[in-house]
């Protein structure tokens, strides 16, 4: 059973300015919770009770605020005779723990760098679900993302990605799977549409096997971009392991993939979260 989880929260969120010069991206609110809470809600009801998680080094952390219980607010509640919204104000089960480490925005950026950080920093040395912060897979009436990857595992050793399929004239803008037998072969970023080699595309939700995980620290340690020449994009690494015979099996959701990076993508989350409410 995997019980570990990393979700990378860091970064400025400069595509969201100027409401992330006061909020951070993985908190902006959908419904009435913030973006990351919808991903940590779901890796806790597939059983995870670590989560890891890579924050920014700017106080005060409001992610970690939202997860810190409240005694002012709890003690507000009680006195005014409001206990019923007491489990409202709790985030986190009493089984549950967040451990964070802070992340330098001057340093090393891209998608495979938080990931390395945490598996260094707590030395992880098991499987464990990657989630990033700012985006989730809404699907109230079927499985979850996480339950879709656990149960494709067929090995300790495998790992898995989700795919989301959108439609054919889509696909230019993501990263795109080509898949053999349910494994992934190769993802190719932002293809015209007539060489895409499927519909089913890359939305950075993982189970990393030990052997994923260390090859995406050795990618970040054996490589130097420099401060502004290339991101560290952990689909790199990924495909690395894959070339050496690493199994990453491919795993098709039902849900729909919402994402707050973009003010378009943000208001539809609301509308569909708030809409089935």
């Amino acid at each position: 059973m995997i019980t570990k989880a990393i979700v990378p929260v860091a970064g400025w969120g400069t595509r969201r300015l100027p409401i992330t010069k006061v909020i951070e991206k993985s908190m902006l609110p959908v419904g009435d919770r913030p973006l990351v809470d919808y991903s940590v809600q779901e890796l806790i009801k597939a059983g995870v009770t670590d989560i890891y998680m890579i924050i920014s080094n700017v106080e005060p952390c409001q992610v970690r605020e939202f997860y810190r219980d409240n005694v002012a607010l709890n003690q507000y509640l009680i006195e005014r005779g409001k206990e019923s919204r007491l489990a409202l104000a709790k985030t986190l089960p009493d089984n549950v723990q967040i451990h964070y480490i802070q992340q330098d925005p001057s340093g090393k950026y891209g998608t495979a760098v938080p990931i390395a950080m945490a598996v260094e920093e707590f030395r992880i040395d098991e499987p464990v679900l990657v989630f990033m912060g700012d985006d989730f897979i809404w699907n109230p009436g079927g499985e979850s993302a996480a339950e879709s990857l656990l149960k494709s595992l067929k090995g300790a050793e495998d790992s898995a990605i989700l795919g989301v399929e959108v439609p054919k004239d889509e696909v230019d803008k993501y990263g795109v799977f080509s898949v053999q037998n349910g494994s992934l072969t190769d993802i190719v970023e932002k293809p015209k549409v007539e060489d895409a080699p499927s519909n089913l595309v890359n939305v950075s939700k993982y189970v990393m096997s030990p052997g994923l995980l260390q090859e995406i620290v050795n990618y970040v340690k054996e490589h130097d971009f420099g401060p502004t020449d290339q991101e560290y994009i952990v689909t790199d690494p990924i495909m690395d392991y894959v070339k050496k015979g690493g199994v990453v099996r491919v795993v098709p959701t039902d849900g729909e993939y919402l994402d707050g990076g973009t003010v378009n993508g943000w208001v539809h989350a609301n509308n569909v979260v708030c809409g089935a409410e």
